[in-house]
């Protein structure tokens, strides 16, 4: 997991690719927890947190660019 100030370190656009790429993990995930073939269930627990901390990152990113074009 990476810790936020290490994602802030990236740009807007490889934070949207990561985003991207947790969702489809997630949503993978999701169905492995479902089918009860999950290793193991906090694995997705990590990652629902992971990809919160990556858009509320990424929306603080937008939110400083936005400021400075105005």
């Amino acid at each position: 997991m990476k810790k936020a100030f290490e994602l802030r370190d990236l740009s807007v656009e490889e934070l949207e690719a990561r985003v991207i790429e947790e969702s489809e993990s997630l949503m993978t995930m999701r169905l492995q927890l479902k089918g009860r073939t999950l290793d193991n269930p906090l694995n997705y627990r990590k990652a629902r947190r992971e990809l919160a901390q990556m858009k509320t990152v990424l929306t603080e990113l937008r939110r400083a660019q936005a400021r400075e074009q105005a």
